[in-house]
């Protein structure tokens, strides 16, 4: 009677099968701590620009003062006076940019819905924020859209009292260069453009604390926290139509 071993093919396959796995599971490690080094990195430039841009604006504020104060009769100049009114004025209207940030983690969807930006751009003299970003599909830029028109500013009162009314975030919301393109990793995803005019509350440095959240049929609700990991990513590519 002829007796066939089968063992050591199976075993092959099984090492194999081991072997495979290991190696995804070793991608998908090394993805993710190259996506999340990528944000760590970009929220240390954001960060670190605006940080330095606040101590030199500062500190031109503090060597012009310190000039002014060394000139004669300083008090019967009454443009010298207004110069320094002016100073002050200048240094509290700073905008608190980084706020930016905060902003987008409120209003960013979560799964499956999520949103990908390519692009931000802040317009201080209109007052407009312009977000290039891309996601699964119209009904998910239908989401953000909503979510974005949803969200309201709230900002506590004076010595711990109850938060002021809600303000509304965003206003003349618009979706625009709307078109199907793909991602990095081939998907078909839909591009956009999305432009607001934002309150003035939000980048006021004035304002020390706010809080963003949605209102939902008529409610305030804290919004989705946390800024997602994922939230950028590079601009998706025109899709190439077959001739």
């Amino acid at each position: 009677m002829i007796e066939i071993n089968l063992v050591p093919d199976v075993k092959q396959e099984l090492l194999k099968a081991q072997r495979m796995r290991a190696a995804v599971v070793s991608a998908a490690i090394i993805a993710s701590i190259i996506s999340v080094g990528v944000v760590v990195l970009l929220l240390v430039y954001v960060y670190g620009v605006q940080f330095g841009r606040h101590v030199f604006l500062d500190n031109q504020i503090k060597t012009k003062a310190g000039e002014l104060a060394k000139v004669e009769d300083l008090s019967q100049m009454v443009t010298i006076q207004n110069q320094l009114g002016k100073i002050s004025d200048l240094n509290a209207q700073k905008n608190v940019s980084s706020r930016l940030f905060d902003m987008l983690s409120a209003v960013v969807p979560p799964e499956p819905n999520s949103v990908k930006v390519s692009q931000m751009d802040v317009n201080t003299e209109e007052k407009t924020i312009r977000l290039e970003g891309q996601t699964r599909g119209f009904d998910s830029m239908e989401i953000f859209k909503k979510t974005v028109a949803n969200a309201v500013i709230e900002v506590p009162g004076a010595s711990g009292e109850d938060a002021t009314e809600p303000i509304s975030l965003a206003s003349d919301i618009s979706a625009t260069d709307v078109s199907y393109g793909e991602d990095t990793d081939g998907n078909k995803v839909l591009r956009f453009v999305l432009t607001f005019v934002y309150a003035d509350e939000l980048f006021d440095a004035k304002v020390d604390t706010l809080s963003i959240k949605l209102r939902i049929n008529g409610n305030v609700t804290d919004s989705y926290l946390g800024l997602p990991k994922s939230i950028f990513t590079e601009r998706a590519k025109d899709i190439e139509e077959d001739k």
